[in-house]
């Protein structure tokens, strides 16, 4: 875990070190990309890690960490979402398997730092409120277009569409937050981690056992759909873009440690949204005494966004990810938004702020975080919500997998 630093002397050096480095870099762009949305993301982006700063070297880094999150998730268009529609639509499963290869190398550092170091885990109960949450959250997942790091990133992409969802994601996670105490009072069957069971090594050996009959099992479904697995896209420029999604799974499983080795513990996303969505309620004068701001203290409402390590980081994914498009020349927000658009996006928004606020998080959080720290409510996490995802999938994408198809030879 890196300490706090205190000293305005080291804490300006970095960011002119930074910002003498980034605005360089901005000078040598090719000219045929437009600079504005570049300078724009820069710049928001030097603010956020400045204002960070001001709190600590901790926060600053993890805004850096945010930027490397948004930043591979724009190229490699790596999203759960997609990944889970793709392997009940068409039988591809080139998504999962990039998930899977994420999750694995991840949790080759984290098992060890959680067993043998004092890395914090997320090891969350079995509940009621969590199989309820998850499922929820799958279908808003698939309505909304987008889970908790894909809606970010979208945004981030330039999404007009995203900004909706992204919006009723904060409304969903206050009113999850307010209905906590009801949730967690249903019933549970506790806690339950494989590292603690078993010890660190002995539980990756299990979850990369588990990790390869799923990645064996999903490609051997697309052998039998198609005849052989779909080409995966390959890597055109680390700069522009885009990426193979290997690379985009070994990208964010470097984002994942090193939130281990600057924050001691999992990347987590949406515990961020009920907070800004408090803060904003209450900077526009919501009284504290309703039953959407009972749940925040003073204190936590007097908090800065930049004194938050999710948040932070979250900006960091938005403004990593516009850098990303900018480069690509694919920032252009599209205004005109049909009424299917921005219902779907509210929905799917409402329903995966509060699904996420119950179920311990979205795909990050709940799903990746619990897997990389040997948590068995990671796997509960994913089967309902995979249930919620595909129940919405097949209701608004009737059909069945294409039959197998001759592969040329």
């Amino acid at each position: 875990m890196i300490p706090q630093n205190n000293s305005r002397h080291r804490q300006v050096t970095i960011v002119l070190f930074a910002s003498t480095h980034c605005f360089g870099f901005l000078s040598v762009m090719k000219a045929n990309v437009t600079s504005l949305p570049i300078l724009a993301a820069a710049c928001a982006f030097a603010f956020v890690a400045w204002s960070a700063l001001q709190f600590s070297l901790q926060l600053f880094l993890a805004t850096l960490i945010g930027g490397l999150a948004g930043f591979s998730l724009y190229h490699a268009s790596f999203g759960f979402t997609a990944g889970w529609r793709r392997i009940v639509t068409e039988a591809r499963s080139t998504g999962l398997r990039a998930q899977f290869l994420l999750i694995g190398l991840t949790a080759l550092v984290s098992f060890p730092l959680i067993g043998f170091g004092d890395a914090n885990a997320w090891v969350q109960p079995m509940s009621v409120g969590l199989l309820f949450g998850a499922f929820v959250f799958g279908m808003g997942m698939q309505l909304g277009g987008g889970c908790g790091s894909g809606t970010l990133f979208v945004v981030g992409g330039g999404s007009t569409r995203m900004v909706i969802t992204l919006s009723f994601f904060i409304i969903g996670s206050m009113i999850g937050v307010a209905h906590l105490s009801f949730w967690r009072g249903l019933p549970s069957v506790g806690r339950y981690s494989l590292i603690t069971e078993f010890g660190a090594i002995p539980a990756l050996l299990i979850l990369f056992a588990i990790l390869g009959v799923l990645t064996w099992a999903s490609a051997s479904y697309e052998r039998r759909v198609h005849g052989a697995l779909e080409p995966a896209r390959k890597t055109g420029s680390l700069i522009t873009g885009p990426w193979s999604p290997w690379l985009g799974a070994v990208a964010l499983a470097a984002v994942g440690i090193l939130t281990f080795m600057v924050l001691n513990r999992p990347w987590g996303i949406t515990q961020a949204f009920g907070f800004w969505g408090a803060k904003v309620a209450d900077g526009i004068g919501v009284p504290r005494e309703t039953w959407i701001m009972a749940p925040w203290s003073d204190a936590a409402l007097s908090r800065s966004v930049f004194n938050h390590a999710t948040s932070v980081m979250d900006f960091g994914i938005v403004l990593g990810a516009m850098f990303a498009a900018s480069l690509a020349g694919k920032w252009a927000p599209v205004w005109r938004l049909s009424f299917s658009d921005i219902s779907t996006a509210v929905v799917g928004g409402l329903l995966m702020g509060y699904g996420a606020r119950l179920a311990y998080g979205c795909n990050i959080g709940a799903y990746l975080g619990g897997l990389v720290s040997g948590s068995l409510h990671a796997w509960v996490w994913a089967a309902a919500a995979f249930a919620g995802s595909t129940l919405v999938v097949w209701l608004r994408m009737p059909g069945r997998p294409a039959g197998p198809q001759k592969v040329p030879s």
